[in-house]
C-alpha cells in the first residue's frame, strides 16, 4: 500500500461534528417510523436485516466511546485516509457484535437517541486532539469522527436501498466528508497524476501512474456524482455496471478504475 500524500487533507472539526449529529438525526428520525415488517426486510449486506443494519449504525458511533475508554496511545502513527484500508480486518467480530446489539435493543430508535446523547456528552468532555487507538492506528478524535461520516453516509444509503420509500436525506457536510475521504483513498491506493477523478461538487483527485498533464483538459478523466462514487468505493456498485448505466463518465486509456475498486468493503 502506498503511503498517504505528504499534505493530507484537513477537515474542519466543528463541521465534522455537526455533520455526524445531523446525519445521525436523520437516521434516528427515520428508524422511529419503521415497523416490525420493515425491520425484518433484507439488506444488501449479506444476511443482515434492517434491524441488524440499524444496530450496526449505532455500533459505528459507540466505537468512539470504546476508543476513548482505552488508554491514549503515545503518538499519532497514521493519517485518517488509512482507515479506509483497515475496515475489513475484523469482519467476523463486527458481525457477531452487531447481531447481539440488535437482539439486546428492541427499541432501536430509543437506542440511537441514547447514543446521540452520550456522544454529545463525550465530545463536550474530550478535546479533538485526544489520541485514540483505532483499528487503523493512532488517530486524533476529530479525525476519527471523519470516518464516522463515512459509516453514516454509507449505511444511510444501505437503509434507503432496503426500505422502499424511506428516503433518508444525506447531510451535505457528511456527504462531502465521506466523498473526500474515499477519493483521497483512491489517490493513496493508485498514486500518480495521469488520471483526474472528479466528484463534483466535493472532490477532485489525481491518481494512476502515467504521464502527468500540466495544462488544459487531462487526457484521462473520470466523473461521477457523490453517491455513485461512494457506492463504487464501497462495493455497492460495480464499475462496469456504473459505466453501462451512464452513472459514471470515463474517458482516456487510463480511466478504467475497475481494477482499483472497491476501496472499502
Amino acid at each position: 500500500m502506498a503511503t498517504p500524500r505528504k499534505r493530507p487533507r484537513s477537515y474542519d472539526p466543528a463541521r465534522t461534528r455537526a455533520a455526524v449529529f445531523a446525519q445521525l438525526g436523520h437516521v434516528r428520525d427515520a428508524v422511529r417510523t419503521l415497523g416490525p415488517e420493515q425491520f425484518a426486510l433484507p439488506t444488501r449486506l449479506g444476511d443482515w436485516t434492517v434491524r441488524e443494519l440499524v444496530a450496526h449504525i449505532g455500533m459505528a458511533l459507540t466505537a468512539v466511546h470504546r476508543a476513548v475508554d482505552r488508554p491514549a496511545p503515545p503518538k499519532r502513527d497514521v493519517q485518517v485516509v488509512e482507515w479506509v484500508f483497515a475496515t475489513s480486518s475484523n469482519a467476523a467480530a463486527i458481525d457477531d457484535f452487531t447481531r447481539r446489539l440488535a437482539a439486546d435493543h428492541p427499541d432501536l430508535g430509543a437506542h440511537l437517541a441514547d447514543i446521540e446523547e452520550r456522544l454529545r456528552a463525550l465530545l463536550a468532555e474530550h478535546p479533538g486532539g485526544r489520541l485514540l487507538e483505532t483499528n487503523a492506528g493512532a488517530l486524533p478524535l476529530d479525525d476519527y469522527l471523519v470516518t464516522r461520516t463515512v459509516e453514516l453516509v454509507v449505511h444511510t444509503d444501505d437503509l434507503n436501498a432496503a426500505v422502499p420509500g424511506l428516503g433518508i436525506p444525506h447531510d451535505r457536510q457528511a456527504l462531502a466528508a465521506a466523498t473526500r475521504l474515499l477519493a483521497d483513498a483512491l489517490a493513496v491506493k493508485a498514486p500518480g497524476g495521469s488520471t483526474e477523478v472528479r466528484v463534483p461538487p466535493y472532490a477532485v483527485v489525481q491518481c494512476v501512474e502515467g504521464p502527468r498533464h500540466t495544462r488544459g483538459t487531462p487526457p484521462n478523466v473520470v466523473e461521477t456524482d457523490p453517491l455513485t462514487w461512494i457506492r463504487l468505493a464501497t462495493g455497492r456498485l460495480a464499475w462496469a455496471d456504473a459505466v453501462t448505466e451512464a452513472k459514471v463518465g470515463a474517458s482516456g486509456e487510463r480511466a478504467d478504475l475497475g481494477g482499483l475498486l472497491p476501496l472499502l468493503s
